[in-house]
């Protein structure tokens, strides 16, 4: 597969089993994290890998920080166990006078598609997600995430279940103008 081909073709996939990616292909996932585009190199983001009984504690987590009143508990417990592993992709902002904090956040969602692209290529199937458990202030505490910085998304990482069938792609009519 070309550069060219995993961008045009690379889907989420939310049907994911184990394997998770193994410690070499993991490395590659987070390297391809560190590879974005940042301004003043100041790796503003922090990465949370959680696999085996982190799962569980992500599961926990998420129930305890629920709105127990209209919350379904069962369906939120189950939430973490939709892949093998999941990376927490945070911001760990920097003061920087060139560089305000909507770039820094901007450059942590970098990681989050280029670690998404990088399991792809290794043939792992993810899946970004985000949710209200990405702004909930128990989970980024549970998580260490200090109060000035945010949960830019829970990147689901497996093996597909099954494979899909390409999605179409999306015109670009109406979304661009050009000046001449």
């Amino acid at each position: 597969m070309t550069a060219i081909e995993l961008l045009l073709q690379r889907q989420s996939n939310p049907l994911l089993t184990t394997p998770a990616p193994n410690k070499g292909a993991l490395e590659q996932i987070l390297t391809a994290g560190m590879r974005v585009p940042d301004h003043a190199c100041l790796q503003p983001w922090h990465f949370t890998v959680i696999t085996d009984d982190g799962l569980q504690r992500l599961s926990d987590l998420f129930v305890k920080s629920s709105d127990k009143q209209t919350a379904n508990l069962e369906k939120i417990a189950k939430m973490p166990f939709r892949a093998p592993m999941i990376i927490v992709i945070s911001t760990e902002f920097v003061e920087h006078e060139k560089v305000p904090k909507q770039e820094q956040l901007i450059t942590a969602g970098c990681t989050a598609h280029a670690m998404q692209m990088a399991a792809y290529s290794l043939g792992y199937g993810a899946m970004w997600r985000t949710g209200a458990f990405a702004y909930n202030k128990k989970v980024k505490q549970g998580l260490s995430i200090s109060e000035q910085n945010e949960i830019v998304g829970f990147l689901y990482i497996g093996t597909p279940c099954k494979e899909q069938a390409l999605k179409a792609t999306k015109g670009f009519d109406n979304k661009v103008s050009y000046w001449r």
